[in-house]
């Protein structure tokens, strides 16, 4: 059966091949031409920084929405938790789109007390400008997402690790950052990994707001030559360079996390084989 299993797939793959190669109108020239174009570049430069300032800001976030989440200050749980309600519950689309126009809902921004005059006022589409907006819709979101894997990454700790810094006279931030915070990581790093490469394509969405990312700098092109599959070929390939990158990358980071995890178990092993079995 895997015989024909395999002959199968063979044959599917060839017939796939053949249709990629074959195939005039997916314009391989046009691919080739813009491939490596400025604009497109520069598309994905946008791209790689909002990747990156998104899951900066998302991570932050989320980091110390988890410490509240946390903590016996039930006012602060009531906020984390509205919070992870409110934008785990709406999609990223709506929330871009939200940032974007915010100055028909609030035309200007300003800073001082509760009814009284403000301080100081700034004009609302000078201070939320496309990347602020892509920026706060991706990061707020995301934010919302790492709150539960960093939460569950403390609580994989053993509660045993806090006592025994307290012991030794470690504040608590000290026992947060040198003791449980590092453990947790290799909790922490696989599906972070995999929201990071979730960020990467998420980041697409900003073109709806004219933020010139990867997919709006081909969009401005075939919008004026009509060579729509062939731009959309030059983005995918880009986005999986990209997250082919971003996939070994993780890879190492969770082998480097996961290395003292394997000392452990070896030495539990080791310690387990050379114990004396005790007289029946």
């Amino acid at each position: 059966m895997r015989w024909l299993a395999t002959l199968a797939l063979g044959l599917v793959a060839l017939q796939v091949a053949a249709f990629v190669i074959t195939n005039p109108r997916f314009e391989w020239d046009v691919v080739a031409r813009y491939f490596l174009a400025p604009s497109v570049l520069a598309g994905l430069g946008m791209t790689i920084m909002l990747t990156l300032i998104a899951m900066f800001t998302g991570s932050v976030i989320g980091t110390v929405t988890a410490v509240v989440l946390m903590s016996d200050y039930s006012p602060g749980r009531w906020v984390a938790s509205a919070y992870l309600w409110f934008f785990r519950g709406t999609p990223v689309l709506i929330q871009l789109i939200f940032w974007y126009n915010l100055a028909y809902l609030m035309p200007t921004i300003s800073i001082g007390l509760p009814f009284a005059p403000p301080w100081t006022t700034w004009q609302t589409n000078d201070v939320i400008t496309p990347m602020l907006a892509a920026v706060l819709g991706l990061g707020l979101a995301e934010g919302a997402y790492m709150t539960e894997i960093v939460r569950a990454g403390l609580l994989s700790v053993d509660p045993r690790q806090r006592d025994a810094a307290r012991t030794l006279g470690m504040t608590p931030r000290q026992s947060f950052f040198r003791i449980v915070l590092p453990q947790a990581m290799r909790f922490i790093i696989p599906p972070t990994g995999n929201q990071v490469i979730g960020m990467a394509k998420a980041t697409s969405l900003v073109s709806v707001i004219a933020m010139n990312d990867l997919l709006h700098s081909v969009q401005l092109i075939y919008n004026r030559t009509y060579e729509v599959i062939p731009l959309l070929i030059v983005a995918v390939l880009w986005y999986l360079v990209l997250i082919t990158l971003l996939y070994v990358f993780q890879s190492r980071l969770e082998r480097r996390y996961s290395r003292g995890q394997r000392w452990t178990t070896a030495g539990r092993s080791a310690s387990r084989t050379s114990a004396p079995r005790a007289d029946s």
